[in-house]
Protein backbone atom coordinates (compact mmCIF):
# COMPACT_ATOMS: atom_id res chain seq x y z
CA UNK A 1 0.00 0.00 0.00
CA UNK A 2 1.18 3.74 -1.03
CA UNK A 3 -0.63 6.51 1.80
CA UNK A 4 -0.78 9.57 -0.02
CA UNK A 5 -3.10 11.46 2.38
CA UNK A 6 -0.84 12.24 4.79
CA UNK A 7 -2.94 16.12 4.71
CA UNK A 8 -5.95 14.11 6.09
CA UNK A 9 -3.60 12.05 9.31
CA UNK A 10 -0.45 10.27 9.43
CA UNK A 11 0.59 7.21 10.87
CA UNK A 12 1.79 8.32 14.87
CA UNK A 13 5.76 7.34 14.75
CA UNK A 14 7.18 4.99 16.82
CA UNK A 15 8.99 7.38 19.12
CA UNK A 16 5.73 9.22 19.57
CA UNK A 17 4.00 5.94 20.66
CA UNK A 18 6.75 5.00 23.51
CA UNK A 19 6.61 8.45 24.83
CA UNK A 20 2.81 7.60 24.99
CA UNK A 21 2.36 4.35 26.32
CA UNK A 22 3.72 4.82 29.83
CA UNK A 23 0.59 7.51 30.27
CA UNK A 24 -2.08 4.88 29.53
CA UNK A 25 -1.25 2.41 32.42
CA UNK A 26 2.06 3.11 34.83
CA UNK A 27 1.73 6.73 35.06
CA UNK A 28 -2.06 7.01 34.37
CA UNK A 29 -2.41 9.89 37.27
CA UNK A 30 -4.54 12.98 36.88
CA UNK A 31 -2.72 16.27 36.73
CA UNK A 32 -5.64 17.54 38.90
CA UNK A 33 -4.38 15.25 41.87
CA UNK A 34 -1.95 15.93 44.59
CA UNK A 35 -0.67 13.00 45.26
CA UNK A 36 2.99 11.61 43.72
CA UNK A 37 1.55 10.14 40.56
CA UNK A 38 -0.65 13.53 39.65
CA UNK A 39 2.64 15.47 39.87
CA UNK A 40 4.02 13.23 37.67
CA UNK A 41 1.74 14.09 35.32
CA UNK A 42 1.27 17.55 35.65
CA UNK A 43 5.34 17.97 35.54
CA UNK A 44 4.81 15.61 31.84
CA UNK A 45 1.74 18.04 31.19
CA UNK A 46 3.93 21.11 31.62
CA UNK A 47 7.18 19.82 30.07
CA UNK A 48 5.13 20.01 27.23
CA UNK A 49 3.59 22.84 27.13
CA UNK A 50 7.60 24.40 27.03
CA UNK A 51 8.07 21.66 24.32
CA UNK A 52 5.01 22.88 22.07
CA UNK A 53 5.96 26.94 23.32
CA UNK A 54 9.60 26.23 22.20
CA UNK A 55 8.72 25.30 18.87
CA UNK A 56 6.03 28.01 18.39
CA UNK A 57 8.66 31.02 19.91
CA UNK A 58 5.44 31.59 22.25
CA UNK A 59 5.62 31.47 25.86
CA UNK A 60 4.53 28.31 28.09
CA UNK A 61 1.46 30.10 29.51
CA UNK A 62 -0.04 31.10 25.99
CA UNK A 63 -0.19 27.71 24.49
CA UNK A 64 -3.25 25.67 25.58
CA UNK A 65 -4.67 21.99 24.99
CA UNK A 66 -7.26 20.56 22.79
CA UNK A 67 -8.83 17.82 21.31
CA UNK A 68 -7.91 19.22 18.09
CA UNK A 69 -8.11 21.39 15.16
CA UNK A 70 -11.59 22.14 14.83
CA UNK A 71 -11.91 22.69 18.56
CA UNK A 72 -9.08 25.53 18.78
CA UNK A 73 -10.43 27.46 15.64
CA UNK A 74 -14.14 27.56 17.35
CA UNK A 75 -12.58 28.89 20.45
CA UNK A 76 -10.57 31.49 18.87
CA UNK A 77 -13.31 32.46 16.56
CA UNK A 78 -15.86 32.37 18.82
CA UNK A 79 -14.52 34.07 22.06
CA UNK A 80 -12.95 36.72 19.96
CA UNK A 81 -16.51 37.71 18.08
CA UNK A 82 -17.96 37.23 21.70
CA UNK A 83 -15.02 39.74 23.49
CA UNK A 84 -15.42 41.71 20.26
CA UNK A 85 -19.36 42.52 20.74
CA UNK A 86 -18.76 43.85 23.96
CA UNK A 87 -17.64 46.88 22.74
CA UNK A 88 -19.60 47.16 19.38
CA UNK A 89 -17.12 44.94 16.64
CA UNK A 90 -19.77 42.71 14.54
CA UNK A 91 -17.45 42.56 11.95
CA UNK A 92 -15.11 39.34 10.83
CA UNK A 93 -12.95 38.67 8.01
CA UNK A 94 -11.69 35.54 6.72
CA UNK A 95 -11.20 33.68 3.27
CA UNK A 96 -13.22 32.35 0.74
CA UNK A 97 -11.91 28.84 0.94
CA UNK A 98 -11.11 28.28 4.39
CA UNK A 99 -11.44 24.89 6.54
CA UNK A 100 -15.02 23.94 7.61
CA UNK A 101 -14.47 24.18 11.49
CA UNK A 102 -13.99 28.23 10.48
CA UNK A 103 -16.48 28.66 8.06
CA UNK A 104 -19.03 26.81 10.02
CA UNK A 105 -18.05 28.81 13.37
CA UNK A 106 -18.77 32.28 11.53
CA UNK A 107 -21.91 30.94 9.90
CA UNK A 108 -22.84 30.06 13.36
CA UNK A 109 -22.22 33.60 14.23
CA UNK A 110 -23.76 35.43 10.96
CA UNK A 111 -27.00 34.27 13.04
CA UNK A 112 -26.61 35.74 16.01
CA UNK A 113 -25.97 39.14 14.04
CA UNK A 114 -22.23 39.20 13.10
CA UNK A 115 -21.36 40.20 9.53
CA UNK A 116 -18.65 38.07 7.67
CA UNK A 117 -16.47 39.32 4.83
CA UNK A 118 -14.65 36.49 2.63
CA UNK A 119 -11.98 37.36 0.64
CA UNK A 120 -10.91 35.87 -2.48
CA UNK A 121 -8.18 33.45 -3.11
CA UNK A 122 -7.52 34.01 -6.60
CA UNK A 123 -6.91 31.36 -9.02
CA UNK A 124 -3.50 30.56 -7.79
CA UNK A 125 -5.36 30.37 -4.00
CA UNK A 126 -3.61 33.26 -2.35
CA UNK A 127 -4.59 36.20 -0.25
CA UNK A 128 -3.60 39.59 -1.61
CA UNK A 129 -2.63 41.49 1.46
CA UNK A 130 -3.87 44.87 0.00
CA UNK A 131 -7.42 43.32 -0.54
CA UNK A 132 -7.81 42.11 2.87
CA UNK A 133 -6.47 45.84 4.33
CA UNK A 134 -9.77 47.30 1.91
CA UNK A 135 -11.69 45.09 4.01
CA UNK A 136 -11.08 46.09 7.23
CA UNK A 137 -13.19 48.00 9.17
CA UNK A 138 -13.51 50.10 12.53
CA UNK A 139 -15.63 47.61 13.72
CA UNK A 140 -13.88 44.62 12.95
CA UNK A 141 -13.43 41.98 15.72
CA UNK A 142 -11.35 39.21 14.17
CA UNK A 143 -9.51 37.97 11.21
CA UNK A 144 -9.15 34.30 10.75
CA UNK A 145 -6.84 32.93 7.73
CA UNK A 146 -5.41 29.86 7.25
CA UNK A 147 -1.41 29.35 6.99
CA UNK A 148 -2.01 26.74 4.29
CA UNK A 149 -4.95 25.65 2.40
CA UNK A 150 -6.04 21.71 3.66
CA UNK A 151 -6.58 21.12 -0.23
CA UNK A 152 -4.46 22.58 -2.62
CA UNK A 153 -1.51 23.25 0.16
CA UNK A 154 -1.40 27.08 -1.02
CA UNK A 155 0.45 29.14 1.71
CA UNK A 156 -0.77 32.27 2.47
CA UNK A 157 1.21 35.58 3.42
CA UNK A 158 0.38 35.35 7.19
CA UNK A 159 3.20 37.84 8.37
CA UNK A 160 1.93 40.76 6.19
CA UNK A 161 -1.61 39.88 6.92
CA UNK A 162 -0.50 40.30 10.64
CA UNK A 163 1.57 43.25 10.14
CA UNK A 164 -1.67 44.82 8.56
CA UNK A 165 -4.29 43.27 11.56
CA UNK A 166 -1.74 44.49 13.96
CA UNK A 167 -1.22 48.28 12.83
CA UNK A 168 -5.05 48.49 13.21
CA UNK A 169 -5.45 46.73 16.38
CA UNK A 170 -7.24 43.84 15.28
CA UNK A 171 -6.54 40.45 16.52
CA UNK A 172 -5.75 37.67 13.76
CA UNK A 173 -6.28 34.25 13.96
CA UNK A 174 -5.06 31.33 11.99
CA UNK A 175 -5.41 27.50 11.40
CA UNK A 176 -2.02 26.45 11.37
CA UNK A 177 -3.27 22.75 11.24
CA UNK A 178 -1.78 21.60 7.72
CA UNK A 179 1.57 24.02 8.43
CA UNK A 180 2.76 22.68 11.85
CA UNK A 181 5.59 20.53 11.68
CA UNK A 182 6.05 21.44 7.77
CA UNK A 183 6.47 25.49 7.64
CA UNK A 184 8.43 27.12 10.14
CA UNK A 185 5.79 28.63 12.71
CA UNK A 186 7.14 31.60 14.88
CA UNK A 187 3.83 33.64 16.39
CA UNK A 188 5.94 36.93 16.91
CA UNK A 189 7.31 37.16 13.17
CA UNK A 190 3.76 36.05 11.80
CA UNK A 191 2.58 38.82 14.20
CA UNK A 192 -0.77 36.28 15.07
CA UNK A 193 -2.66 36.89 18.18
CA UNK A 194 -4.28 32.90 17.85
CA UNK A 195 -2.57 29.80 16.20
CA UNK A 196 -4.56 26.55 15.95
CA UNK A 197 -2.54 23.22 15.51
CA UNK A 198 -3.52 19.50 15.44
CA UNK A 199 -1.16 16.29 16.60
CA UNK A 200 -2.34 13.97 14.04
CA UNK A 201 -0.90 16.38 10.88
CA UNK A 202 2.29 15.56 12.05
CA UNK A 203 2.66 11.98 13.16
CA UNK A 204 0.91 12.51 16.87
CA UNK A 205 -2.25 11.03 18.09
CA UNK A 206 -5.37 12.23 16.86
CA UNK A 207 -7.70 13.90 19.39
CA UNK A 208 -5.17 16.51 20.46
CA UNK A 209 -4.36 19.56 19.87
CA UNK A 210 -4.01 22.67 20.61
CA UNK A 211 -3.97 27.02 20.38
CA UNK A 212 -1.97 29.16 21.25
CA UNK A 213 -3.24 32.80 22.44
CA UNK A 214 -1.27 35.63 22.59
CA UNK A 215 -0.77 37.13 26.04
CA UNK A 216 -3.12 39.42 26.92
CA UNK A 217 -5.40 38.74 24.06
CA UNK A 218 -8.46 38.37 26.39
CA UNK A 219 -10.58 35.65 25.45
CA UNK A 220 -12.23 33.91 27.73
CA UNK A 221 -12.97 30.17 27.62
CA UNK A 222 -15.17 27.51 25.26
CA UNK A 223 -15.97 25.27 27.54
CA UNK A 224 -17.28 25.40 31.47
CA UNK A 225 -16.35 23.36 34.41
CA UNK A 226 -13.01 22.54 36.49
CA UNK A 227 -10.09 25.02 36.62
CA UNK A 228 -7.73 22.97 33.96
CA UNK A 229 -5.72 24.84 31.29
CA UNK A 230 -5.89 27.69 33.99
CA UNK A 231 -9.50 27.60 34.09
CA UNK A 232 -9.92 28.19 29.96
CA UNK A 233 -10.01 24.85 29.27
CA UNK A 234 -12.70 22.74 31.88
CA UNK A 235 -11.79 19.28 31.25
CA UNK A 236 -9.60 16.47 32.65
CA UNK A 237 -6.73 16.57 30.49
CA UNK A 238 -5.42 13.75 28.02
CA UNK A 239 -2.48 13.76 28.90
CA UNK A 240 -1.04 10.90 26.79
CA UNK A 241 -2.49 12.55 23.57
CA UNK A 242 -0.76 15.83 24.75
CA UNK A 243 3.38 14.11 25.59
CA UNK A 244 2.26 12.60 22.18
CA UNK A 245 1.77 15.83 20.51
CA UNK A 246 4.60 17.66 21.99
CA UNK A 247 7.51 15.13 21.35
CA UNK A 248 5.61 14.53 17.82
CA UNK A 249 6.12 18.51 17.16
CA UNK A 250 9.69 18.58 18.17
CA UNK A 251 10.40 16.39 16.04
CA UNK A 252 9.14 17.66 13.05
CA UNK A 253 10.55 20.80 14.10
CA UNK A 254 13.88 19.64 14.23
CA UNK A 255 13.83 17.63 11.34
CA UNK A 256 11.82 19.94 9.21
CA UNK A 257 14.21 21.78 6.72
CA UNK A 258 15.60 18.47 5.44
CA UNK A 259 12.11 16.76 5.46
CA UNK A 260 10.62 20.10 3.25
CA UNK A 261 13.99 19.56 1.02
CA UNK A 262 13.19 16.30 0.17
CA UNK A 263 9.25 16.15 0.03
CA UNK A 264 9.49 19.65 -2.55
CA UNK A 265 11.53 17.18 -4.55
CA UNK A 266 9.36 14.41 -4.84
CA UNK A 267 6.16 16.76 -5.03
CA UNK A 268 7.80 18.38 -7.92
CA UNK A 269 8.84 15.12 -9.64
CA UNK A 270 5.06 13.84 -9.05
CA UNK A 271 3.83 17.05 -10.46
CA UNK A 272 5.61 17.23 -13.60
CA UNK A 273 5.12 13.33 -14.45
CA UNK A 274 1.51 13.96 -13.71
CA UNK A 275 0.80 16.92 -15.80
CA UNK A 276 1.50 14.68 -19.06
CA UNK A 277 -1.71 13.22 -18.66
CA UNK A 278 -3.48 14.98 -20.85
CA UNK A 279 -6.38 17.39 -19.76
CA UNK A 280 -4.59 17.30 -16.65
CA UNK A 281 -4.00 20.73 -14.64
CA UNK A 282 -2.69 21.70 -11.08
CA UNK A 283 -4.76 23.13 -8.73
CA UNK A 284 -2.78 26.08 -7.01
CA UNK A 285 0.37 28.03 -7.08
CA UNK A 286 3.34 25.87 -8.13
CA UNK A 287 5.62 26.97 -5.47
CA UNK A 288 3.47 28.52 -2.59
CA UNK A 289 2.44 25.48 -1.98
CA UNK A 290 2.87 22.87 0.92
CA UNK A 291 6.23 20.72 -0.18
CA UNK A 292 3.87 17.44 0.10
CA UNK A 293 0.65 18.98 -1.54
CA UNK A 294 0.13 17.64 -5.05
CA UNK A 295 -3.55 18.50 -6.27
CA UNK A 296 -4.71 18.08 -9.72
CA UNK A 297 -7.85 17.97 -11.96
CA UNK A 298 -8.42 15.89 -14.51
CA UNK A 299 -11.15 16.75 -17.61
CA UNK A 300 -13.52 14.40 -18.24
CA UNK A 301 -12.83 12.42 -14.65
CA UNK A 302 -15.24 11.60 -11.64
CA UNK A 303 -12.93 12.15 -8.70
CA UNK A 304 -15.22 9.14 -6.69
CA UNK A 305 -14.51 6.49 -9.36
CA UNK A 306 -11.14 7.52 -9.56
CA UNK A 307 -10.18 7.23 -5.59
CA UNK A 308 -11.82 4.16 -6.10
CA UNK A 309 -9.45 2.86 -8.63
CA UNK A 310 -6.60 4.19 -7.35
CA UNK A 311 -7.65 2.25 -3.97
CA UNK A 312 -7.82 -1.15 -5.98
CA UNK A 313 -4.03 -0.44 -7.64
CA UNK A 314 -3.03 0.00 -3.52
CA UNK A 315 -2.95 3.57 -3.43
CA UNK A 316 -4.69 5.68 -0.95
CA UNK A 317 -5.36 9.29 -1.89
CA UNK A 318 -8.30 11.81 -1.89
CA UNK A 319 -10.40 13.71 -3.75
CA UNK A 320 -11.28 17.74 -3.61
CA UNK A 321 -15.19 17.04 -3.91
CA UNK A 322 -17.08 15.34 -1.60
CA UNK A 323 -18.17 12.44 -3.64
CA UNK A 324 -16.99 10.10 -1.09
CA UNK A 325 -20.01 10.48 0.80
CA UNK A 326 -22.53 11.02 -1.92
CA UNK A 327 -22.53 14.62 -1.78
CA UNK A 328 -22.90 16.41 -5.44
CA UNK A 329 -21.48 19.43 -4.43
CA UNK A 330 -17.90 20.08 -5.66
CA UNK A 331 -15.14 21.20 -3.71
CA UNK A 332 -15.68 25.16 -1.95
CA UNK A 333 -11.85 25.15 -2.42
CA UNK A 334 -11.69 24.94 -5.86
CA UNK A 335 -14.41 26.49 -6.97
CA UNK A 336 -13.06 29.56 -4.90
CA UNK A 337 -9.53 29.30 -7.08
CA UNK A 338 -12.50 29.60 -10.11
CA UNK A 339 -12.62 26.16 -11.01
CA UNK A 340 -15.58 25.07 -13.02
CA UNK A 341 -18.05 21.81 -11.76
CA UNK A 342 -16.63 19.39 -13.59
CA UNK A 343 -13.25 19.92 -12.79
CA UNK A 344 -13.83 20.47 -9.34
CA UNK A 345 -15.55 17.02 -9.30
CA UNK A 346 -12.40 15.48 -11.37
CA UNK A 347 -10.06 16.44 -8.74
CA UNK A 348 -7.21 14.11 -6.84
CA UNK A 349 -5.04 15.59 -3.76
CA UNK A 350 -1.85 13.33 -3.19
CA UNK A 351 -0.38 14.47 -0.01
CA UNK A 352 3.48 12.99 1.30
CA UNK A 353 5.12 12.87 4.26
CA UNK A 354 9.16 12.28 5.20
CA UNK A 355 7.80 8.40 5.20
CA UNK A 356 6.75 8.22 1.47
CA UNK A 357 9.88 7.27 -0.85
CA UNK A 358 10.81 7.69 -4.65
CA UNK A 359 9.72 4.62 -5.65
CA UNK A 360 6.38 5.50 -4.41
CA UNK A 361 6.37 8.55 -6.33
CA UNK A 362 7.77 6.55 -9.61
CA UNK A 363 4.76 3.71 -8.81
CA UNK A 364 2.19 6.47 -8.34
CA UNK A 365 3.34 7.77 -11.55
CA UNK A 366 3.38 4.40 -13.07
CA UNK A 367 -0.68 3.43 -12.06
CA UNK A 368 -1.88 6.71 -12.48
CA UNK A 369 -1.95 7.42 -16.29
CA UNK A 370 -3.64 4.13 -16.94
CA UNK A 371 -6.08 4.63 -13.82
CA UNK A 372 -7.63 8.01 -15.59
CA UNK A 373 -7.81 6.44 -18.88
CA UNK A 374 -10.17 3.31 -17.26
CA UNK A 375 -12.04 6.10 -15.68
CA UNK A 376 -12.32 8.56 -18.90
CA UNK A 377 -13.11 5.44 -20.54
CA UNK A 378 -15.97 4.31 -18.35
CA UNK A 379 -17.31 8.00 -17.95
CA UNK A 380 -17.73 7.63 -21.99
CA UNK A 381 -19.53 4.46 -21.92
Amino acid sequence: MIYADNAATTPVSDSVLQAMLPYFSKEFGNPSSLYASGRRAKRALESARETVADCLDARPDEIFFTSGGSESDNWAIKMSAKKGKETGKTHLITSEFEHHAVLHSLRSLESGGFTVSALSVHEDGIIRPEELKAALRPETALVTVMTANNEIGTIQPISEIGALCRGAGIPLHTDAVQAAGILPLDVKAMNVDFLSLSAHKFHGPKGVGALYIRKGAGISGLMDGGAQERGLRAGTENVAGIVGLAVALKEACENRKACADRLTAMRDRLIQGALKIPGTRLNGDPVKRLPGNVNLSFEQVEGEALLLLLDQNGICASAGSACTAGSLEPSHVLRAIGLSEPLAHGSLRLTLSCQNTEAEVDEILQILPDVIMRVRSLSSQ
